[in-house]
């Protein structure tokens, strides 16, 4: 194990009668990084990280989370990790304020609501009842409830899924900084220009397995060492550039 990893994963595995979700996954995340969990729907991948959130039982294995083992403290587990919600998980009519309240009283723990806010630039809402908020507001505010408890991890699934390019770009932008105030950052997307733009290592999760784990370029690296090669040559930006650059970056509500 190495020093700086926070959570750690040995021969994890997960069956459903006779079949095997999760086939024995081992890897290690460190400290202070974003990184991605990818695979295609069904690999295992929302499997694994439901485990680790101490949200499904796991067949055999180990789990190491913050230094705290999942079969012997999960709920230590629990006080330091942060899970994003999708809308189903919040009260339509409640307010930001609100909202923010009521989990804060779940942790026990006090949280000032507009300073937190700020911190995914929703003060101008704080008012508005969630289900008024545009998508991306809504993708914010998500990631917002999973600070409240301040945890040293959080887990983000398929934040960015069904924005426009600027609110998934000032999406971007908010991750790293919640990576920058010194929380980890575990993140599953179907968008491979995503996980190579944010994250500073990838797993490649399929039928079960890990069947690469790297660097975003170390991965990319080795697929042209095998001799890839592209039918179509890759310029210096793609139609999402041009799009953001003939629009702007500002984050424009519905």
């Amino acid at each position: 194990m190495a020093d700086n990893s926070i959570i750690v994963v040995k021969n994890l595995v997960k069956k459903y009668g006779d079949f095997t979700a999760v086939k024995g996954i081992s890897f290690e995340v460190k400290e202070g990084e974003i990184f991605g969990l990818l695979g295609p729907n069904g690999a295992g991948k929302t499997t694994t990280l439901e485990i680790i959130e101490t949200l499904r039982e796991k067949t055999s294995g180990e789990v190491w989370v913050n230094g705290f083992n999942l079969d012997k403290q999960p709920q230590e587990i629990k006080n330091v990790i942060g899970v994003q919600l999708q809308a189903a998980g919040y009260y339509p009519n409640l307010n930001l304020v609100q909202i923010i309240e009521l989990f804060a009283g779940l942790y026990n723990r006090p949280v000032d609501p507009m300073a937190l806010l700020d911190t995914v630039n929703l003060r101008e809402k704080a008012k508005n009842k969630y289900k008024e908020l545009s998508g991306g507001q809504k993708q914010r505010f998500s990631i917002a409830t999973t600070l409240i408890n301040e945890p040293k991890i959080i887990f983000l699934d398929e934040p960015t899924t069904g924005l426009d390019p600027q609110a998934r770009r000032n999406l971007w932008d908010l991750i790293r900084h919640v990576r920058d105030r010194g929380t980890t950052v575990i993140l599953t997307t179907h968008y491979m220009d995503e996980a190579e733009e944010l994250c500073e290592r990838i797993a490649i999760v399929d039928a079960g397995e890990i069947i690469s784990l790297d660097t975003p370029t170390g991965l990319v690296d080795k697929l042209i060492a095998s001799g890839f090669k592209r039918t179509k040559e890759v310029k210096a930006a793609n139609l999402e550039d041009v799009f953001i650059e003939l629009t702007g970056r500002d984050m424009r509500e519905d």
